[in-house]
């Protein structure tokens, strides 16, 4: 007999974030900002440090302007640093196995994990488009080493080739001065 999941009020977090973000890539990039800002508010401060880092890390790709998104993009950092450092007993996650592909339905610590490499990513791509080049190359130093904590697969390799990628651009800004 097939176990059923009950559902909790955190899946319902979890699914309205989700349904912000299909909004978004169906293009209405407005409405999907409204819904995760008030989901935002409802959360709040003292929130689920998971719902907080997923919820800013989705904001982020709704923003107009590069400084808001970089706003958001550290938000979502500082909520995931603060649940992997804060938490009694995440010493103990230092030995533990390589995290799945992407983030996903886990236990947060692990899922939280996950999401390391793409938020130093879009956070040196926030600097690289304010243009700031050393910023940026740190953050990506960081998505680096970030991403070897991720098992092989597509999650991993789609953002080492994303880094490299971002690596390049950077490189050529280098190479070409005003």
């Amino acid at each position: 007999m097939e176990k059923r999941r009950e559902a909790t009020p955190e899946d319902g977090v979890l699914t309205r974030i989700g349904q912000a973000i299909m909004l978004h890539r169906a293009g209405d990039r407005e409405e999907a900002r409204n819904r995760l800002s008030e989901l935002w508010h409802e959360i709040g401060p003292q929130g689920d440090a998971f719902h907080r880092c997923t919820l800013a890390h989705y904001m982020a790709d709704t923003q107009d302007d590069p400084r808001d998104e970089l706003d958001w993009d550290l938000r979502a950092l500082e909520a995931a640093e603060g649940f992997v450092t804060e938490r009694p007993g995440n010493a103990a996650v230092q030995g533990e196995p390589k995290v799945a592909d992407g983030p996903g339905p886990r236990h947060p610590l692990v899922a939280l994990r996950a999401f390391f490499p793409s938020l130093h990513l879009n956070i040196a791509a926030d600097y690289a488009a304010l243009d700031r080049p050393a910023d940026a190359r740190a953050q990506l130093r960081r998505a680096r080493v970030s991403v070897n904590a991720l098992a092989d697969g597509e999650y991993r390799q789609g953002l080492r080739d994303a880094i490299d990628r971002l690596q390049l651009r950077l490189d050529g800004l280098a190479g070409h001065t005003p």
